[in-house]
């Protein structure tokens, strides 16, 4: 199938890495101009590399005037962005009851405000266009809440219902908003995430590996790969009435129908 993102410009976060790197690589394969953005400029330039047709710029965007510097860099690069993909490291680990004050701010500063910040610069193009992409990479816990993420799941939902209002205000100017909810997916966050359980339950890392695989019917991790491709997908001219929706990657672990 040809997902018609030839030429398209295709900025994606957080891409030195995990799914953010395999959402890179799937958009690069269909001919898309990539920016790949992360902390690690050096990194960044490494992958970006590798693709066909693509270039590395650094980014935090929790520094101020972030998105601004990273929109003027596709920009000057590729011209508007047509794809945004929104990603990001989430809060620490930690249970309900140990949020304190302050914790749903920092959430919401870190996994809301910040991509906020980068749609409103992106969006008046794409909708003067007649074509753009927004989507969100965000996690199984905005539909079945993960206990030891609870400030992950809190920012995340937050996004989620953002993006869900937003896809039906830009509808009919041809810009899609999604966001797809990844499960357990072979990257480096989720072997920190089984380290850190092991640490907690006092058991090994392959006993907290296959305690969560046991959750998964399809009896495995996800491979990065797999989810660049249902990224792709969604960021496809083949997927054009396809919006507002959070689709779900994650083998069939989260049980909500």
């Amino acid at each position: 199938m040809d997902l018609g993102l030839n030429g398209r410009t295709a900025l994606v976060l957080a891409s030195t890495g995990g799914l953010g790197a395999a959402t890179a690589q799937a958009l690069a394969a269909e001919g898309a101009n990539v920016v790949v953005s992360g902390r690690n400029e050096e990194r960044a330039k490494q992958i970006a590399a590798q693709l066909p047709s693509a270039t590395g710029v650094r980014c935090d965007l929790s520094e101020p005037g972030a998105a601004d510097l990273l929109v003027a860099a596709t920009r000057e690069a590729y011209g508007e962005p047509d794809i945004v993909v929104l990603n990001g490291p989430g809060p620490k680990p930690g249970r309900a009851t140990d949020l304190g004050p302050g914790d749903a701010r920092a959430a919401i500063d870190l996994l809301v405000e910040t991509h906020l910040a980068l749609v409103t610069l992106v969006l008046p193009a794409m909708r003067a266009a007649g074509w753009g992409r927004i989507l969100a990479i965000g996690s199984s816990g905005v539909q079945q809440p993960i206990p030891t993420l609870s400030a992950s799941n809190l920012g995340r939902a937050a996004l989620g219902s953002y993006l869900k209002t937003l896809a039906g205000d830009v509808a009919a100017d041809g810009v899609t908003v999604n966001m797809v909810l990844p499960g357990r997916i072979a990257t480096d966050r989720v072997a920190s995430l089984d380290e850190a359980a092991a640490n907690r339950t006092g058991t090994s890392v392959e006993e907290a590996r296959n305690a969560s695989i046991a959750k998964i019917p399809a009896g495995r991790y996800g491979d990065p790969a797999e989810f660049g491709a249902v990224v792709a997908f969604l960021c496809s001219e083949a997927a054009s009435y396809v919006t507002g929706s959070q689709v779900r990657c994650d083998g069939g672990m989260v049980a909500h129908p």
